[in-house]
């Protein structure tokens, strides 16, 4: 049986990394919820793909490192330090074409072997504002 620390790291390397969508399934629950800082993030599978479809288009060399912070019997508390160049717009931030490097920490929920909640906390937001202001000053 997979443990749930493989689940996460395999889940990142597929999804993330490798940009399978396909996958989602063998690792989400379809009425899955991420609790971001803003929103509830609600929509299951097709919202996921979503998802990491904007991560790709902004990100398409995105990489990612996982480290595991704590596991229990039916949750793991986990962070990622995620890193790409910025090549499309993300949320309101234009392309800057400069590599952003950002933190998630996460603690996810497992339900019958599948992610079904997650709650997580981003500071990509801070890096690309960070990442804007280093770009207007070298143009200046």
């Amino acid at each position: 049986m997979e443990s749930l620390v493989s689940k996460i790291r395999a889940a990142n390397q597929e999804l993330i990394v490798n940009g399978n969508y396909d996958a989602v399934p063998r690792f989400f629950s379809p009425d899955y919820v991420a609790h971001l800082t803003d929103q509830d993030m609600v929509g299951g599978h097709q919202q996921i793909r979503a998802f990491l479809e904007m991560y790709h288009r902004a990100f398409p060399t995105i990489r990612v490192q996982v480290e595991i912070l704590v596991e229990g019997t039916d949750r793991v508390a986990w962070q990622r330090i995620l890193r790409g160049k910025q090549e499309g717009a993300f949320k309101g931030f234009p392309a800057s074409g400069r590599e952003v490097i950002w933190r998630d920490v996460v603690t996810s929920r497992f339900h019958d072997g599948l992610i079904a909640e997650e709650w997580v906390i981003s500071d990509l937001a801070e890096r690309l504002l960070l990442s804007r202001k280093k770009g207007q000053a070298a143009a200046t």
